[in-house]
């Protein structure tokens, strides 16, 4: 009995925080949505662009076409959405974050934009990944 008590002790302990990590994660990531909401709303690509991965091995899925590249991919938004006018105010309602593993989670949810030159909706599926300690997305794909 008294080998087993630490040893149920331990594994009790050991259950109780990995759920607070799990919950961490999902406020992180949707403080990174919450920002990017924001910066895209004020117009402010690169900003929006923060909560990317900047490398050359972000993907990106739309129209049926896949894009490579951070840089390439906050290009595209700059032609696409070049003032005010065209990124208008971003919405996100996520309807789900869903753990795939410790350091990656996958997000479903639908966008909105309410913007002067027509308002615009969508849905999406952005893959985030822990990478050096940060979270970041390192796939999406919006239509």
């Amino acid at each position: 009995m008294k080998t087993i008590l630490p040893i149920l002790l331990l594994f009790v302990f050991a259950c109780k925080t990995t759920q607070p990590v799990a919950a961490d994660d999902i406020t992180a990531i949707r403080s990174i949505l919450t920002q990017q909401q924001k910066a895209w709303s004020e117009n402010d690509l690169e900003g929006f662009m923060s909560g990317y991965w900047q490398s050359e091995e972000l993907t990106y899925f739309s129209r049926g076409k896949i894009t490579k590249g951070w840089q390439t991919t906050l290009a595209n938004y700059k032609r696409n959405y070049p003032s005010k006018k065209e990124t208008g105010e971003l919405n996100f309602e996520i309807a789900n974050i869903t753990k795939i593993n410790n350091d990656a989670y996958w997000v479903m949810g639908s966008y909105f934009l309410t913007r002067e030159v027509g308002d615009a909706n969508g849905t999406f599926m952005i893959i985030f990944k822990r990478i050096n300690g940060e979270w970041k997305i390192i796939g999406d794909s919006s239509c």
